[in-house]
């Protein structure tokens, strides 16, 4: 079977980002799938008059085009990136041939290429939804005009009622599509949440030397990495390094990233003296150096602003950290909060921290025992919910039951 697999933000272990698209697409290789990603690049080395550039790398076939695109842009900048993708993929996959295509969000223009592959060429597609966009854009205020609202409402049943199947990456994505749209119930009946890829974290057992990258060893460390975005609220974290610090200056905070609140939370740590005393912001690294950071820290993390339709999210960074087996610290409520309570594996940190929920949390840190329990509970936990083989598997029977029933239709 021929899959296009359009994703615009596609990376490789050796880049900074997140490699659900990569290890997904290596697993469909090795089932004998004939992969071809298109996506876009920042990289410098793509850009180019040809406009796409195709390699091929570990067997996989990418198409190329160059988009530069950060996280700090605005978010004007961002939407004229977001069409520019979308014009150009559009005609990329005209002149592609596939039995199936897989798209993946944000954004939701993702969804319009396929739509118009499906109308012109019949190629059916499935969906994944990464985030309950446009939801969570609205949310945070991003979009504030009721007619650009229910435009993308609008799109967004387009595209769920074209796709053969939508993929959630969480229960409360599902439940949201779900209470919004119930005639698409059977469509999105399978979640397939984000990956915890054991073999990249489990085979490496080497570790940074932390005292190298922040000057001291302390007592428990704690590992942020991710973006510095709007939507991540790490100012909190400044909050939370301010209030333990009195109680145990042993417990630090390690937030690794880039984003365009970065420099906003460096100067907001200054201001409130505890930046290189117990909180550390460095830049970002390749998702393929990251075990050695997780290997050398007590407790991997995740924050998120306190927006209910944002705590739907499936981000790496909770995934990482099971199969790094590490626990895993957040700071907001969810289908993850219950995940992390059920299953022993972490702690749930209140948004906003009390003198009393601050003394908590520290005590919680020096319980050596616990702390130990945690760790082989989200390693079991990786290995059994969130592996690779799981998720791969699912997309597989997908699919096959897919192009099966579109192969008979045709």
């Amino acid at each position: 079977m021929r899959i296009i697999y359009l994703h615009q933000y596609f990376k490789f272990p050796d880049e900074n980002g997140g490699t659900r698209s990569y290890d997904l697409a290596s697993s469909f290789k090795s089932k004998g799938y004939e992969v071809t990603i298109v996506t876009a690049t920042s990289d410098e080395k793509y850009n180019n008059k040809r406009r796409w550039t195709e390699i091929e790398k570990e067997g996989i076939k990418v198409n190329y085009i160059y988009l530069p695109y950060k996280n700090d842009l605005s978010y004007l900048q961002r939407t004229i990136v977001f069409f520019k993708f979308l014009l150009f993929s559009s005609f990329k996959l005209f002149n592609l041939t596939a039995d199936l295509v897989l798209a993946t969000s944000t954004p939701l223009t993702i969804g319009i290429p396929v739509l118009m592959k499906k109308w012109l060429h019949k190629t059916p597609f499935v969906f994944e939804v990464r985030d309950v966009w446009p939801e969570a854009v609205i949310a945070i205020g991003a979009i504030k005009n009721k007619f650009l609202q229910n435009i993308l409402f609008i799109l967004e049943k387009l595209i769920y009622r074209n796709a053969e199947t939508i993929i959630p990456l969480s229960t409360d994505m599902q439940n949201s599509i779900i209470l919004r749209y119930p005639n698409f119930k059977s469509k999105t009946s399978i979640v397939i949440e984000n990956i915890s890829e054991l073999s990249r974290f489990q085979v490496n057992k080497n570790s940074i030397n932390l005292k190298k990258y922040i000057g001291l060893n302390p007592r428990f460390a704690i590992l942020y990495a991710g973006a510095f975005g709007k939507v991540n609220r790490l100012d909190k974290v400044v909050d939370y390094a301010v209030k333990t610090l009195p109680i145990d200056k042993g417990l630090v905070y390690i937030l690794i990233g880039e984003g365009s609140e970065k420099k906003k939370v460096i100067d907001l740590a200054k201001r409130k003296k505890v930046l290189n005393q117990n909180l550390f912001i460095l830049d970002s690294v390749a998702k393929s150096d990251l075990p050695l950071w997780y290997n050398a820290v007590s407790m991997g993390s995740s924050f998120v602003a306190n927006i209910p339709e944002l705590w739907a999210n499936s981000a790496n960074k909770f995934f990482d950290t099971l199969a790094a087996n590490r626990p895993i610290l957040i700071n907001y409520e969810g289908w993850q909060s219950k995940v992390i309570k059920n299953n022993n594996i972490g702690y749930v940190l209140p948004f906003s921290l009390t003198s009393k929920a601050a003394i908590d949390f520290v005590n919680y840190t020096m319980d050596i025992s616990l702390i130990k329990n945690q760790s082989e509970n989200a390693l079991k936990t990786a290995e059994k919910s969130y592996s690779l083989k799981i998720a791969a598997n699912k997309y597989i029977e997908i699919f096959e039951k897919t192009f099966g029933k579109c192969k008979n239709t045709f």
